[in-house]
């Protein structure tokens, strides 16, 4: 009992970093229609942001830990915007009227470019951190494993879900939130109604980064190892988890990513581990085939 009890802790706390990253797939698929496939080297790039700043700050004498997180967050956030900024003006704004394949295409080409960027910028090789935040709260103890919850996993879990709130409170309660919201009903019709499509699409790409980022610090905290291609392999998971909460649906994000996170940890607790990832893409696909527009996805409506 113990050690399912620290599988399902170990499972929701890698779901939340997938939920995280997810998000900004689902944003930017609802409102354009099209899948940012270099999203998840956006957060490959936020965790090595994280751990310049984290370098950068340790060097110049801030010890404390809180104030050395929160300013690594805020940082890697920022910047991370300012890339998904970018990819969003070079590789969908000048194809956005064109066939629907070729801001695909411009896609994987800045995945491609984000992650030789940062192999020659860094090095090929793994980074790896010392951890910053230990301890932990015993849960349960049997006979032979004792689970708890570490200060990393609580961090984790608490981070995430302040930043889904706030994230929520900006899409359901503000003239933003409405104009993205518009945008994914129709997007042309909304520009015909004084909303600066150009400036919400661009926003939504900066905050779906900003997610990406902030994923990033947190999965460099928690592994405390990072390389330059841990964006296509997380990327996928997220797509993955986007894909089965029901594409277009942010809860849906969430709680694919969640799903992804708890079938990985549990197949690799009672199962062969090198088959984690064929479990989790199984379980997408036996979903899809019964529930084609996911968990929380709605169907699509054809307009005649």
């Amino acid at each position: 009992m113990a050690y399912a009890l620290q599988q399902l802790i170990n499972g929701l706390t890698l779901g939340m970093i997938y939920g995280l990253i997810a998000v900004g797939y689902t944003m930017v698929y609802g409102i354009i229609g099209m899948i940012n496939f270099a999203h998840g080297d956006i957060f490959m790039v936020g965790a090595f942001l994280s751990l310049i700043a984290l370098i950068g700050l340790s060097a110049i004498g801030v010890t404390s830990v809180p104030l050395a997180l929160a300013l690594t967050l805020v940082f890697a956030a920022a910047i991370a915007a300012l890339y998904g900024w970018a990819v969003e003006r070079i590789a969908y704004r000048p194809l956005r009227g064109s066939f629907r394949l070729a801001p695909l295409i411009s896609a994987i080409g800045m995945s491609i470019l984000l992650q030789n960027f940062v192999q020659v910028s860094q090095g090929a090789r793994s980074k790896p951190m010392a951890p910053l935040i230990e301890g932990y709260i015993p849960l349960w103890t049997d006979e032979n494993f004792a689970a708890h919850l570490s200060a990393m996993q609580i961090a984790i879990i608490v981070t995430t879900l302040l930043v889904l709130g706030v994230f929520t409170w900006l899409v359901t309660r503000t003239p933003l939130g409405r104009a993205m919201r518009a945008c994914e009903q129709d997007l042309k019709m909304a520009g015909l109604l004084g909303i600066d499509t150009d400036r919400t699409i661009s926003l939504t790409f900066v905050i779906g980064a900003a997610l990406a980022a902030v994923a990033g610090l947190l999965f460099l905290l928690y592994y405390g190892v990072i390389d330059f291609y841990i964006g296509f392999i997380a990327g996928v998971k997220a797509f993955t988890a986007a894909v089965l909460g029901g594409i277009g649906s942010l809860p849906g994000a969430v709680l694919g990513g969640l799903a992804i996170g708890l079938i990985e940890t549990f197949w690799s607790a009672y199962f062969t581990v090198e088959y984690k990832d064929v479990a989790a893409f199984s379980i997408l696909v036996v979903v899809l085939i019964f529930m084609p527009s996911g968990l929380l996805g709605r169907a699509d409506v054809e307009k005649v």
